[in-house]
């Protein structure tokens, strides 16, 4: 039976990554130990789960937990010092390097919007001007089939109008 080649990918689905990530770090671990055993090799694999969650494995005497620690000598000591020192600046450094990608990422995102922003922007400038240029052509292009304009004053209001400008309060219409 051949298996099929799996693409590598991030597992859209949560439960079934959960499930990929538990079966495979077993398998890591396993292999580790196999490779500890066969070549007479100290290994260490540490794995942390998405969640957060440590994982570990050790094929030599170094210990990883409070109690294990108490049994080894000062040189024990620093050994396992270095050792976490080491590993902990590059932890450290590749998450500086993944921060420092996704900040020029974001960046460049950030650049091309505002990019797109000020064309936008010339866009509806430019729809505004040419409005207000058809706007201002067809009032010039009636004024010159008029011939000329004739502004008239608003005529004056008259007597019935005139004499009614008390101040009414109340309700604008009667019942």
């Amino acid at each position: 039976m051949v298996r099929e080649r799996i693409m590598m990918k991030k597992i859209d689905n949560a439960t079934a990554r959960q499930l990929t990530f538990s079966k495979r770090r077993r398998g890591l671990f396993k292999k580790a130990e196999e490779l500890s055993v066969l070549c007479n090799a100290e290994i260490a694999v540490v794995v942390f789960s998405a969640t957060g969650k440590l994982f570990e494995y050790s094929s030599s005497s170094r210990k990883m937990r409070e109690d294990d620690i108490q049994g080894l000598n000062l040189e024990e000591l620093h050994k396992l010092e270095k050792i976490l020192e080491v590993g902990l600046s590059r932890v450290l450094q590749t998450k500086e390097e993944r921060i420092m990608g996704e900040f020029a990422t974001l960046k460049k995102e950030i650049d091309q919007l505002t990019e797109a922003n000020m064309q936008l922007k010339k866009k509806m400038a430019l729809v505004s001007q040419r409005k207000h240029s058809r706007v201002f052509s067809q009032s010039k292009d009636s004024i010159a089939e008029e011939g000329s304009v004739n502004i008239t004053p608003p005529a004056p209001p008259s007597e019935a109008t005139r004499a009614d400008t008390s101040l009414k309060l109340g309700p604008p219409f009667s019942s």
